[in-house]
């Protein structure tokens, strides 16, 4: 199995751009589509736990939004042959943030294109 083909690197990392910058500006649509339409589909959130795109949808509904400042680092993508990728970051939702979060995808690429099939969220209350 070829690890980060140069090719399928570059489109997973520009998805995972596309879905942070969705979900930075709210844009509750692109992050539903991005999302495996599936019962099999995954989110573990700060404080919620969604089995299936249903949920996940659901969700997306009453949600707060991420505050546009929030800071990216450390971000780590992964893919193992053409279809299969993994992408972990931390952030921060604010420049001056005392604590920080952790963030990790499974992406597949699916027929209609790649999906998050798995996602967790988490918070550190101290940084390293």
């Amino acid at each position: 199995m070829q690890i980060n083909i140069p090719e399928v690197l570059a489109e997973v990392t520009a998805i995972f751009q596309k879905y942070e910058r969705a979900l930075v500006e709210n844009d509750v649509a692109l992050l539903n589509e991005l999302f495996w339409d599936s019962p099999l589909t995954l989110r573990y959130g700060i404080g919620e736990t969604h089995h299936g795109c249903d949920a996940i949808r659901a969700y997306r509904k009453t949600c707060a939004p991420v505050a546009p400042s929030r800071i990216l680092r450390n971000s780590v993508i992964t893919t193992f042959g053409r279809d299969f990728a993994t992408a972990n970051t931390e952030f921060l939702p604010a420049p001056a943030a005392q604590r920080h979060g952790r963030q990790s995808q499974t992406w597949v690429r699916m027929p209609e294109g790649w999906r998050i099939v798995d996602a967790h969220v988490s918070w550190q209350e101290s940084s390293p």
